[in-house]
């Protein structure tokens, strides 16, 4: 009997592709060969996401996708949309299953029947319910893995769909997550990048409640002594999280390299409380300092959002000045959407779309100049670069320990290797060329 070929699609965060990939573990156990999405497949699961309007779009044109592939395949909605909105997803033409927040990684139990439905099937739980935790990390498809290990999240900032969406902040033990980075490392994958909603809340619900057995200071020194890791990242971090102890140990250690994401959403004091985050900017600035002090060559990635109710043009200006003085290396920029059921959906001061995507388009702007001022102030340094398994038009890209992506020319002997070189310019298209260091070849 020939084996049944199963396809993933992941919209959204790191998260997403940690679970995606641990799902797809699961198929394989199950006897299914998993193919690549734009393949015909048996099966096709879609990984969901809903923190923005387009990834909301975007799963419709995906359905599409595998009607043209495959109109008789069995399609499977997964993930956050699927959790907050599960009846339109199910309404979408063509989709047959769709599971929520605790029912995700059951999806091989919903599988008795692959034919296609007439109407989709919802299983969603009330959010209540997702208080366990489900561990996971991505392999096999990039050069670095996604290692989750926390879920969910506490805060309550009035745009954010999250909570309703991955239910409580939980952690998933210790023990277990070096477990995982230990098999990670058995795979020759060089690079483990960190994970969660809230990573920096760590230790938080490892055994079901929120007792505090374990604190995030202490996962990154346990994970530091993990034999066989070249490099772990530490995604996004809340900056009320990243304590100094935490920074000084990445400054110091064997493998955490000096790179930092941290949301900032806003330069205004006034936008921040509308927001409800649990910072000030003056607190931000001080982690920034921070970081600089102990890691003068390390990248600063920021997230920000623009036009969020409230905000006129004097508050967008004042992010925009407090942006373009901090010391930082590039900006995520996220144009507010309305989301069903969050606070700020119904505040005052609803900034017009055209506003807003002038201000997004401004900031977008500020990132190039900062991510090239950044890069520019690296040439000369010698650093490490990891490659990376793509032939992108001829040439091989990579990243230094401190986030400077690279390219050469293509040669497929460099993929997944640590490279010593030597950054020496800027090429047209912003990466950066490099002289390796043992032949001072320039490529």
């Amino acid at each position: 009997m020939t084996r049944q070929k199963v396809a993933f699609y992941t919209l959204g965060c790191k998260l997403n592709f940690s679970e995606t990939s641990t799902i797809a573990r699961d198929f394989e156990n199950e006897g299914f060969d998993r193919v690549d999405f734009s393949e015909p497949a048996d099966i096709y699961v879609i990984n969901t996401c809903s923190v923005t309007d387009n990834a909301d779009k975007r799963f419709k044109s995906i359905v599409k996708q595998t009607q043209k592939v495959n109109p008789k395949a069995f399609v499977a909605a997964v993930g956050c949309y699927a959790q907050l909105k599960p009846q339109e997803l199910a309404d979408v033409n063509g989709v047959d299953l769709v599971l929520g927040a605790t029912e995700k990684f059951k999806i091989t139990d919903y599988l008795n029947d692959l034919s296609k439905n007439d109407f989709g099937e919802v299983h969603s739980c009330e959010i209540e319910e997702a208080d366990f935790y489900v561990g996971s990390y991505s392999i096999g498809d990039r050069t670095r893995a996604f290692l989750k290990v926390q879920d969910g999240c506490d805060y309550k900032c009035t745009y954010c769909t999250i909570p309703l969406a991955r239910g409580i902040s939980r952690s998933d033990a210790l023990e277990n997550v070096l477990k995982n980075a230990k098999e990670i490392s058995e795979k020759n994958i060089k690079e483990i990048v960190l994970t969660g909603v809230n990573i920096g809340d760590y230790g938080k619900g490892e055994f079901g409640n929120k007792k505090h057995e374990h604190t995030f200071y202490e996962l990154v020194q346990g994970l530091d002594a993990v034999e066989g890791i070249e490099r772990l990242r530490i995604s996004s971090i809340e900056p009320n999280l990243l304590k100094n102890e935490t920074i000084d140990f990445v400054s110091k250690s064997r493998t955490f390299v000096p790179h930092f994401h941290i949301p900032l959403q806003s330069g205004s004091n006034e936008i921040l409380k509308l927001m409800r985050r649990r910072y000030m900017k003056e607190l931000y600035v001080d982690r920034v300092h921070r970081i600089k002090t102990v890691m003068p060559d390390a990248c600063i990635g920021v997230d920000v959002i623009v036009g969020f109710p409230g905000e006129t043009e004097a508050l967008f200006l004042e992010t925009y000045h407090f942006l373009n003085e901090l010391n930082i290396s590039y900006l995520h920029v996220f144009t507010y959407s309305e989301r069903d059921n969050t606070e700020a959906a119904v505040m005052d001061g609803v900034v017009p779309k055209n506003v807003r995507s002038k201000r997004s388009k401004m900031l977008r702007g500020l990132s190039v100049k900062k991510r090239r001022a950044f890069y520019e102030s690296q040439l000369g340094s010698k650093r490490t670069v990891l490659f990376e398994g793509e032939n992108k038009e001829g040439y091989i890209q990579g990243f230094t320990e401190n986030y400077v992506k690279v390219k050469a020319p293509w040669n497929p002997e460099l993929v997944n290797t640590l490279q010593e070189v030597t950054l020496t310019k800027i090429d047209e298209d912003g990466l950066v060329r490099f002289n390796f260091v043992e032949d001072s070849v320039t490529v």
